[in-house]
Parts: structure tokens; C-alpha cells; sequence
């Protein structure tokens, strides 16, 4: 984590430093107070107690002043380096394949990206205005209780082993509890993700009562992890305040002592000392809570750091001149999902050429979407070889890759920013007349237009202000005004009437005769027309023709068009 502080090393010089001036002044202060009372209020010297008021008053002036400017140089680094490091994570997370997601879950990234970076943020404060202050605070009431006198000191340091030994003794206990705090605060968040994206299916089934208790499962879980850990440390403060307390009444009962026997301490030093052990009692104290603070950030910053550098579950190719025409080939692919030994996919062979339209059916399970999604590399096969225009797709920039795909998933996800900006997620220079066109080539255009703002409607959050026709529709116009070279339709317009479609694929035949077009779909009358068609079943292709050779050659298709047409 330094090297995030490496950019702000002045701050982190600077608030220290200030810091050292505050400290400093306040070490002064019960010396000073020692003196008005031994040499001017013991003496009813009173002019000596005005010039030391006045100096003391100057110089706490001077100390607020130096704590000040601590403060911002500390909050400057802090926020800088909190700031940096989650657009790294950011990136990271946006950077990680389906899988790595998956193995994360969505609720634990949300947690690593705000809980623990917060965790990182509040060590490094503390560590640039807390570890400062308390350890010199702890060193300089030492050293001026020994000013004072030795004895003063000598007393106090019989009390720092045991203090040490309860720090070590309760942080230890507490630190592998900092881990399981975080882990149930994202099994909350998890709860909390799934139950707000899936709140119409919650309230459909009537199932309220359910996700409460499943809410309240994970809450009261992270409640008594915290409860546990809290417990524990609660007894480390009282403790040390016991054995700090301790060393208070000895230092008086040490002064008092030599005072009756006529050493040379006197009731200034007195008063002295006990203010000098005060704030060796506060900074000890406080240097435990510091402890605390750094033991979660250890936790966090492992956490983090399984982001930040897990291992890249798909290498990028490097193959950058390649015949750019869209064509398609699976080479006897096989696919299953990670922790899965049994095959989705098996043995996939099919070419799809530049410009053709291509469409795939098959049962619920049969592999469709899985198939698509090895196209763009959501998944990498754990068999054969998918090829884009004869290069293996493990061999392309992951990006370049994508950038030649547009694909229009099952579930249409817009955004909240007005349509008119939905759509130009395909292409993010286009020109209000591309964006129209495109919307035009996916029958939106009219429902946009007589929305009462037009292009400019905002969408609400997922686009619940929108109909699923109309979230594919958006979400189609998108993909076609990417103008890419493989255009992939993921069971995308089941929303649509058949009417709308059958426009929708005419006119994209029309006006995107050079994509090449996959069209997975669940209706035969959303592929009939292809140029090909390729039957799945149980991840093997069973079939792979026309509409009319899969009528006389293939039984699964047929039982599928008996199913859904014949009647018609």
C-alpha cells in the first residue's frame, strides 16, 4: 500500500512534523504551570504569573496552529491515497473475468471497495497524526517526568511491562476476528444486493417476510462477530487504565513521601508529574485504539490485495493484423463451469461466415447462451478453440476482441442518464443522427419519440420506467450503433411481439448486410429465416440447416415447430 502514499510523501512529511510542534507545546505546558505555582503562586509573585500565563498562552496559540496544519496535511494524503487506490481497485474489478466476479461475489467486491479501503484511509490518518502524537507524547511525558525526577520516571516504567503484555495479549485474540468481520459484512451486502436488484420478484411472491429473515440472518451474524470482538477489547482499556491509575497514586505517594523527608521535590512538580503521567495514560490508551485501527487495516489490505493482484484468469493475445471480416468458427469446442466436472459443451463444430445469419435453438440447458459467451471471452473454453477470422480468440487484445462484438443479452441493462446516452454506450462519439438510425433499425425510435422528453427521457434505476420490450429495444439500438463485426442477439427480443421482430430482423438484414448475426432464441419464429440454424441439444449441435432441412431432417426441430407453429 506505501506506494500509494509515494505521490503525497510531502504531506506525509509535513503533518508529522506540525505534529512534533503540537506535541512539543503541550509538554511544555505542566512545566510551565510548575513554576507559576512554586516560584509565583507560593511566592505571591504575581508578575511572574502573568508573563508565564502570557508566554503559555502564546504558545498553545502556536500549538493549536501546528495541529491545525497537521490535520490538513494528514487529510490531505489520507483522502488522496484513499482516492487512488479505490480507482485502482475499480479498475481492477472491472478488469476481472466472470469467473473471478463469481468466485468474489458481487457483495465482497462492494465491501473491498468501500469498507476496507475506509479501513486503509483511517490507518493512514492515524498514522501520520495518532502514531506521532502518542509516541512522542509517550516518550516526552517520560523524559520530563524524569526532569521532574527520577524517581518519577523510575515508577512509571515499572508500569509499562504489564501494559505492553494486555496490548499484545488482546490484539492477538482480536486479530483473526477483524477477517471474519469483513466476511459477514459482505454476507450483508450480498443480502442486501440481491434482495434491492430482485425487489419486483420479492414483492410478486409475496416473499417480504422471507428476505427479512434471510436479511436478519446476515445482520444478527455480523452483529455478534462485532459483539464478540468488542467484548474482548473492552476489558484491554480498563485494564490499562487500572495499571496507569496505579502508577498515579505511587507518584504521589512517592512526591508526598520525599516531601516529608525534605528531598528536593515540591508540590509544582507534584502537580507536574501527575499531568506528565496523564498524558502518558492518554497516549498508551490511545496507541492500543491505534493498534486496533491497524490490525483492520491488516485484515482490509489482504482483502484488497486478493483483488488487486489475483492472478489474470485470461491472458490477452497480442495478434494485431488480422483480416477483419467477422467470421466465426468453433473447433471442437467443449466448455464447463469453473467447479463443474461435468461438460456444458461438447465437441463443437460450426463455422459462420462474414455476413451470414446464423441463428441457435434449443431445450432450457442446451448450451446456447453458454456457446455466445465464448465468442467475446466471458469464458474461456476448457476445450477446442474458438477462432474470429481464423486466429484463435485466446490470440486477440481482449479488447480489440470485444470492440468487434456488440451483443444484446437475455436480460436488457440500462442505466440511469437519459436514452439518448443508453444508447450511445455502442459508440460514444456518435452523432444524434446515428443514434436515431440505430433506433430506427430497432423499432424504438417511435416509443422514444413519443415519450415526453424524447431522446433526453431519463431512465430510472435498471430501467423501471421502462417496459422488457422496451429495455431491448434500447438495448438492441445500443448494438447496432456499435457497427460492429459480430452481432450477437442473446434470446434479446423474447420481449418483443412477433410483429416487431419480424421488422426488427428486416430491417437489420437490410441495413447491416456485412455483420455477421448470431440469434440465439427460444421461438422458432425468431430464426426461421436465418441462413442457417444450428439445433442444440444436451451441448452437442444435433442438427445444423435451414428452416425447411430441419423440418425434414431433424426430429428435435421438428417437435419444436409442432410445438409452437403447427397449430398457428
Amino acid at each position: 500500500m506505501l506506494k500509494y502514499l509515494k505521490k503525497y510523501r510531502y504531506f506525509c512529511v509535513l503533518a508529522p512534523l506540525f505534529m512534533v510542534g503540537e506535541i512539543a507545546m503541550d509538554l511544555i505546558q505542566p512545566s510551565m504551570m510548575a513554576t507559576i505555582v512554586d516560584q509565583g503562586v507560593l511566592k505571591q509573585n504575581m508578575d511572574l504569573v502573568f508573563h508565564e500565563g502570557i508566554r503559555m498562552i502564546l504558545l498553545v496559540l502556536f500549538g493549536g496552529l501546528c495541529g491545525i496544519l497537521c490535520g490538513v496535511f494528514a487529510n490531505l494524503a489520507s483522502q488522496q491515497f484513499a482516492n487512488d487506490l479505490r480507482k485502482d481497485l475499480f479498475a481492477r474489478i472491472m478488469n476481472l473475468s466472470f469467473e473471478q466476479t463469481d468466485r468474489f461475489s458481487t457483495g465482497s467486491l462492494i465491501t473491498r471497495l468501500a469498507s476496507d479501503v475506509t479501513q486503509l484511509q483511517q490507518m493512514v490518518t492515524l498514522s501520520m497524526r495518532g502514531v506521532v502524537r502518542s509516541s512522542i507524547m509517550f516518550a516526552g511525558g517520560i523524559f520530563m517526568l524524569y526532569r521532574q525526577s527520577p524517581r518519577f520516571a523510575l515508577t512509571a516504567a515499572c508500569g509499562l511491562p504489564p501494559i505492553l503484555f494486555l496490548v499484545v495479549f488482546f490484539l492477538k485474540k482480536a486479530s483473526p476476528m477483524f477477517v471474519i468481520v469483513q466476511e459477514k459484512l459482505d454476507g450483508v451486502n450480498n443480502c442486501l444486493q440481491e434482495t434491492t436488484v430482485g425487489a419486483r420478484v420479492v414483492k410478486a411472491y409475496v416473499r417480504e417476510d422471507h428476505e427479512l429473515q434471510r436479511f436478519d440472518r446476515a445482520n444478527d451474524a455480523l452483529c455478534n462477530i462485532n459483539l464478540k470482538v468488542q467484548s474482548l477489547l473492552a476489558f484491554m482499556t480498563p485494564c490499562m487504565n487500572i495499571i496507569l491509575n496505579l502508577c498515579v497514586v505511587a507518584i504521589l505517594y512517592v512526591g508526598g513521601f520525599t516531601m516529608r523527608t525534605g528531598g528536593d521535590i515540591t508540590s509544582g512538580r507534584i502537580m507536574a508529574a501527575i499531568t506528565y503521567m496523564s498524558m502518558i495514560l492518554h497516549s498508551v490508551t490511545f496507541m492500543a485504539n491505534i493498534f486496533q485501527t491497524f490490525t483492520k487495516a491488516q485484515a482490509s489490505a489482504g482483502r484488497i490485495n486478493e483483488v488487486l493482484y489475483c492472478e489474470e484468469a485470461q491472458a490477452s493475445g497480442h495478434v494485431t493484423e488480422t483480416q477483419t471480416t467477422g467470421e466465426l468458427e468453433f473447433r471442437h469446442v467443449s466448455f464447463s463451469y469453473p467447479g463443474n466436472s461435468q461438460n456444458i459443451l461438447e465437441d463443437i463444430n460450426l463455422t459462420v461466415h462474414k455476413g451470414e445469419t446464423l441463428g441457435i435453438i434449443g431445450a432450457t440447458g442446451s448450451g446456447k447462451s453458454t456457446l455466445v459467451n465464448l465468442i467475446p471471452r466471458f469464458y474461456d473454453v476448457t476445450g477446442g478453440q474458438v477462432l474470429v477470422d481464423g486466429v484463435d480468440v485466446k490470440e486477440h487484445p481482449v479488447q480489440a476482441l470485444r470492440e468487434r462484438v456488440a451483443i444484446v443479452m437475455q436480460k436488457a441493462e440500462l442505466y440511469s442518464r437519459p436514452i439518448e446516452a443508453n444508447i450511445r454506450w455502442g459508440k460514444k462519439d456518435a452523432s444524434l443522427q446515428e443514434i436515431k438510425r440505430a433506433a430506427e433499425i430497432a423499432q424504438a425510435d417511435d416509443f422514444i419519440c413519443r415519450t415526453p422528453e424524447g431522446y433526453q427521457t431519463m431512465v430510472t434505476e435498471a430501467g423501471h420506467s421502462l417496459s422488457g420490450g422496451q429495455k431491448q429495444r434500447i438495448s438492441i439500438s445500443r448494438a447496432i450503433l456499435k457497427d460492429a463485426e459480430i452481432l450477437i442477439f442473446d434470446d434479446a427480443t423474447n420481449a418483443l411481439d412477433l410483429q416487431t421482430e419480424s421488422r426488427l430482423y428486416q430491417a437489420l438484414k437490410a441495413e447491416c448486410p456485412h455483420a455477421t448475426k448470431v440469434i440465439v432464441a427460444q421461438r422458432i419464429a425468431s430464426i426461421k429465416n436465418a441462413d442457417r440454424i444450428a439445433v442444440l441439444d444436451g451441448g452437442r449441435i444435433a442438427a445444423c440447416g435451414t428452416h425447411e432441412e430441419l423440418l425434414k431432417t431433424s426430429a428435435i426441430y421438428r417437435d419444436i415447430y409442432d410445438s409452437q407453429l403447427k397449430d398457428s
